[in-house]
């Protein structure tokens, strides 16, 4: 698949939508789910969907993609960004990538988030970065991330969140 994209947001822009979707992280947080958000950015820089963390399975990305391609042409969906506060899994990218998403923009990295969450069995980190699902296709995902300017801000989310948050009993993952 050939679509061109349209051009790299700047600095400023990543910063603006990166806070948005910090925003839904920290309103899924308050629901009760865990910290992460996303949102869908349209073409012309225009919030299109937005989703927060559902469950461990049904990871704000992953649903955001789903959503999107139910609703939008993969053409146009080429056109968007995804905006993540975290890298997104394995699974989250491989949805992006079906759902022709053709860019994705993410605060702060997997392997910090694996920092901060430890071995948390609601949270099993593959050591599978984005980039390297995304090189493993037949189409070319643009990838922006991590933002250091909103890793810290992100980070301290996480930090506060999954501290205070004990995992499920006999759900103990390999150390």
């Amino acid at each position: 698949m050939t679509l061109t994209q349209y051009p790299a947001p700047d600095e400023r822009t990543v910063n603006i939508w990166l806070g948005w979707a910090h925003e839904v992280a920290e309103r899924a947080q308050a629901q009760g789910h865990h910290p992460f958000g996303a949102v869908l950015v349209g073409p012309q820089g225009n919030v299109l969907m937005t989703q927060g963390n559902v469950d461990t399975v049904n990871h704000a990305e992953a649903v955001l993609a789903r959503r999107a391609a139910e609703r939008f042409s993969p053409q146009f969906l080429w056109h968007c960004t995804l905006v993540t506060t975290v890298e997104p899994c394995a699974m989250c990218a491989a949805t992006q990538y079906w759902a022709h998403i053709g860019r994705v923009v993410y605060g702060m990295g997997e392997h910090r988030l694996l920092q901060l969450t430890g071995n948390h069995s609601e949270n099993p980190t593959l050591a599978l970065p984005c980039r390297e699902v995304f090189a493993r296709g037949q189409k070319t995902v643009e990838v922006v991330g991590p933002v250091a300017a909103m890793e810290d801000r992100i980070a301290s989310l996480h930090m506060n969140f999954w501290q205070r948050t004990p995992a499920p009993t006999g759900h103990e993952l390999k150390a």
